[in-house]
């Protein structure tokens, strides 16, 4: 079954992908405590989606709302969400960034850490399963 990207059924479908390969997935390579905000969706509030992703526990734990306390915050609009987090296009999020389309707000540095680390065959069979996932 496939769902709407970003929409409370994807994200419980996310949820399950990354429970079923708990404890087996290596840890992320990375900490970082970032929230984002998705805007011009096809639904949310007033069509603005606000999610966060905190890995400081070496697991990709990500879910609606907010962190209080986020070392980086990233703005973007639907389509490139959609374009970085589930086609895992990263010359689209170059050109996204280039021209304004991603607002990044805080310590920089942690998204760059993020995009420096080349996805293992793990990461690529996960990736693959939310991409099925995904309507």
């Amino acid at each position: 079954m496939s769902y709407p990207f970003l929409s409370p059924e994807w994200i419980e479908a996310v949820k399950a992908v990354r429970d079923k390969y708990e404890g087996d997935a290596p840890p992320v390579p990375y900490k970082m405590k970032m929230n984002q905000v998705i805007t011009d969706a096809p639904f949310g509030v007033d069509g603005v989606i606000e999610l966060f992703m905190d890995t400081t526990e070496g697991a990709v734990n990500m879910d609606f709302g907010h962190l209080p306390d986020p070392e980086v915050t990233v703005t973007t609009d639907y389509q490139t969400a959609r374009n970085l987090l589930v086609d895992q296009d990263q010359a689209a999020a170059m050109t996204a960034f280039m021209s304004g389309k991603i607002k990044v707000v805080g310590d920089m540095m942690k998204i760059m850490q993020m995009n420096t680390v080349a996805p293992d065959e793990f990461t690529k069979q996960i990736a693959n399963e939310i991409k099925d996932l995904t309507a």
